[in-house]
């Protein structure tokens, strides 16, 4: 079980992400949205999406480009495997609760009022509840890592995401030993990478998507206010 959980469910979970968002996007491209409700308890959602967005774009950051750059990159530029892990403690952390506070009034919005809760699907409540359960168990690592500053259990996932990555088929070995809770916290990843083509989390590949949009769009969109194109028709009459 360890080797289907940790070897071959992450390459079920990416595939059916990418190619389950290429058919969505294909398929039913106006249901590519998250659906906004900002015109009720607009307070509450400003606030709870600001730090729930800031906290999961700089913890996605983190994680990609912590565990999928190779070790010996760190060693040339002179990070020691203790201060990365120090550091990962300390802004995956600030980020974590920041993630987390947000996604919970985020969620309390969701529940607690009517109108929004009739307009919410079961998918939009559940992904929600999964991303907090995630949360939840990634700061809860934060215990288990302050007992090894050495670093060494760090690079043990960055060598397993890096085995996923370059099909090494003894990639689940190395983290055979890891403590539950950091596998409770991948396999929970992968799960929410499974689910993403099916949810408002697709909306994040629109995100990342729009600046190189913008750069390479045809040409320029034209914005005239109301007042000026009502007396630019006056003058013509």
């Amino acid at each position: 079980m360890h080797n289907f959980f940790f070897g071959i469910y992450p390459y079920i979970a990416i595939t059916v992400m990418i190619l389950g968002s290429i058919i969505r996007y294909d398929r039913d491209p106006f249901t590519w949205k998250s659906s906004s409700s900002q015109m009720l308890r607009r307070k509450q959602l400003l606030w709870g999406s600001i730090l729930f967005h800031i906290g999961i774009l700089v913890i996605f950051l983190g994680h990609f480009f912590g565990m999928l750059t190779p070790i010996w990159v760190f060693d040339a530029l002179g990070i020691s495997h203790s201060a990365k892990q120090v550091l990962a403690i300390v802004a995956g952390g600030i980020a974590g609760v920041m993630a987390l506070i947000g996604g919970g009034m985020l969620f309390h919005r969701r529940l607690s009022d009517p109108r929004i809760r009739q307009t919410s699907s079961f998918a939009d409540i559940a992904i929600l509840g999964l991303l907090l359960a995630q949360l939840t168990l990634g700061l809860s690592t934060i215990t288990v890592s302050l007992q090894h500053l050495d670093g060494y259990e760090m690079t043990t996932f960055m060598a397993w995401a890096l085995g996923i990555v370059t099909f090494d088929f003894s990639a689940a070995s190395y983290i055979a030993d890891a403590a539950l809770i950091f596998k409770l916290h991948i396999f929970l990843g992968l799960t929410i990478f499974l689910v993403f083509p099916f949810t408002r989390l697709v909306h994040l590949i629109s995100g990342f998507a729009a600046p190189f949009r913008y750069l390479f769009r045809p040409g320029y969109q034209i914005v005239r206010s109301r007042r000026s194109s009502s007396a630019r028709s006056e003058t013509r009459q």
